[in-house]
């Protein structure tokens, strides 16, 4: 065969973008959850349904359409275009085409990435890299606005690097880029720090860098970071709320209350399963940024420093850094590769690192030559014919989780347009998703920037029955408790003379007053492993449940 005809061939076979472009995939379904991991937070639920109500009114909310509990209080929905783009997606194709658009776009944030980081490294060595910032930033994966941050980054990492290189006409994409990613989702402030931290790098390189003959034009290039990143930040006051929404983000991110509650703020547990990939990044990190260092390159250890220090303090931007470490991580490995052949090492390990470096090139060699992917067609086409079969098997079932949320009770019930219903923030988002737009609204739903920490504190001390739980109830004339049978709340209801269990399903309680639980319709299951005594629908022992003194509910 022919030059030319091997090179038509091979246009057809799988290359190392479609290994990259395939992990989500792969780790999604292999060895996450498969949509359930993807549908594991409430969230996407409020945000389709914001999405619809925009559509259905030609405009975006300024105040609360979802809570009864704070009625008309101002509410910034700051993702706003996602929730109007996925809307879109669910109407024609529901759950399903939402998770199937978040896994796509996963694949494309990591084949970019992987595009990005070969800049600096062989194929052979951007892949494991790759593979390493994919398996540690997956312990945020979720179908919800967040996705478009990882994107973006990736996008700007790549044209500040190019800028970097002397394409600084690049650098005023940007700003029309961060208009776009201000209304997809709030973490547009991402991309300013990144331009912020190159044009730390260039003022710290003119400052100390031994090149004293270029300190102007490092003094220059440090100027245009800054007014790149001006002109981000002043793009983004293009957005429905304008110059409130920067003081609304401001204010929710310094809030000390988000960073003690929000699981996603919390520091990583170094007992999760990514822990070994976080640690190894933070590791190669604190190498490269010494690397970089000595030879004048400020602005990765800059870089390096802002985001790793950001991922020790939340999980949240643990995939942030390691989108952000990557490209920085492959140099130096790529060097060390190179250099091991001529150092006083073992012999067979000269060996093999000359063996990887033969290989690494006739790789890099076959990679240049353009393909059409058909692979990665096929994975997206599988992963959707399976997503949208009429009995789909279990990680590929776009729903969610069953035993987590109330799904059988929603079904069962029958909750009235007026029903105030008490739950917890999470069953709240899952409320709005399935009674939305029957008029129900909910007590508290997962929009913990909206409610605001004194709020949020009080429905913790119901939830979680602090001394006055019973007042709270009260204050918002709630007629209707939804909690899981392991609820703190539970227990002290079913302890109370004024509230009924009127179902249980093992997963959902639901709790109606006493006064008209009678009147209701009980429907029941047998609630497998738990009392039935404790939980059944009939009286018990009045010296137990009637307390000496009446409450006020």
């Amino acid at each position: 065969m022919n030059r030319p005809q091997a090179q038509f061939g091979l246009k057809f076979l799988p290359s190392l973008a479609d290994f990259a472009f395939l992990l989500p995939i792969v780790f999604v379904f292999a060895r996450m959850d498969g949509t359930k991991a993807m549908l594991s937070d409430g969230d996407t639920g409020w945000h389709i349904r914001t999405g619809e109500w925009i559509l259905a009114h030609g405009c975006v909310p300024l105040t609360d359409i979802f809570s009864f509990s704070r009625p008309g209080q101002p509410w910034y929905a700051w993702e706003w275009l996602w929730d109007v783009a996925f809307a879109l997606l669910f109407r024609q194709g529901g759950l399903a085409l939402v998770v199937l658009a978040s896994i796509v776009l996963l694949c494309l944030i990591f084949v970019l990435l992987f595009r990005l980081v070969c800049r600096y490294a062989t194929p052979l060595v951007a892949l494991p890299v790759t593979m390493t910032a994919t398996v540690a930033s997956s312990i945020h994966w979720l179908a919800r606005p967040h996705l478009f941050t990882l994107l973006f980054t990736v996008i700007f990492l790549w044209l500040l690097e190019l800028a970097s290189e002397g394409r600084k006409r690049l650098l005023w994409v940007l700003p029309l880029l961060t208009v776009l990613w201000t209304n997809l989702h709030g973490g547009f402030f991402v991309g300013i720090i990144l331009a912020g931290g190159y044009a730390a790098g260039e003022l710290l390189r003119a400052a100390f860098g031994e090149d004293n003959g270029h300190r102007r034009e490092f003094l220059r290039d440090g100027r245009d970071y800054l007014v790149c990143a001006g002109a981000c930040l002043l793009a983004s006051l293009l957005n429905p709320y304008t110059y409130k929404l920067h003081q609304h983000v401001v204010e929710y991110l310094t809030d000390s209350y988000q960073k003690d509650h929000i699981i996603e703020f919390f520091s990583l547990n170094f007992h999760h399963p990514i822990a070994p990939f976080f640690e190894f990044m933070l590791l190669a990190g604190a190498v490269a940024s010494v690397w970089h260092l000595a030879r004048g390159n400020y602005r990765v250890t800059v870089l390096l420093a802002v985001w790793g220090h950001g991922a020790l303090l939340s999980m949240r931007n643990i995939p942030i850094f390691a989108i952000v470490a990557a490209p920085f991580l492959a140099g130096p490995v790529q060097m060390g590769l190179e250099r091991l052949p001529e150092l006083p090492v073992a012999g067979w390990l000269r060996r093999l690192a000359r063996g990887i470096l033969a290989t690494a090139g006739n790789i890099a060699e076959m990679e240049k030559v353009w393909r059409f992917h058909p692979v990665s067609l096929f994975a997206v086409a599988a992963v959707a014919a399976l997503l949208f079969a009429p009995a789909p098997p279990k990680r590929f079932r776009p729903e969610y989780d069953p035993k987590a949320y109330p799904e059988a009770a929603l079904r069962t019930m029958h909750f009235g347009p007026n029903a105030r219903i008490f739950a917890n923030d999470e069953w709240g988002d899952y409320l709005i998703f399935r009674l939305y737009p029957t008029g129900t609204k909910v007590f508290v739903d997962g929009r913990s920037d909206f409610y605001g920490r004194a709020f949020e504190e009080k429905y913790l001390d119901a939830y979680f029955v602090k001394y006055d739980w019973e007042q709270i109830l009260h204050k918002y004339g709630i007629d209707t408790i939804l909690l899981p049978v392991g609820a703190a709340l539970a227990g002290a209801l079913k302890e109370s003379s004024h509230w009924h269990v009127v179902y249980d399903d093992g997963i959902t309680l639901v709790f109606r007053p006493s006064a008209v639980a009678s009147q209701v319709s009980i429907a029941q299951s047998d609630g497998k492993g738990r009392d039935r005594e404790i939980t059944k629908t009939v009286a018990r022992d009045p010296s137990i449940t009637i307390p000496s003194v009446k409450s006020k509910i």
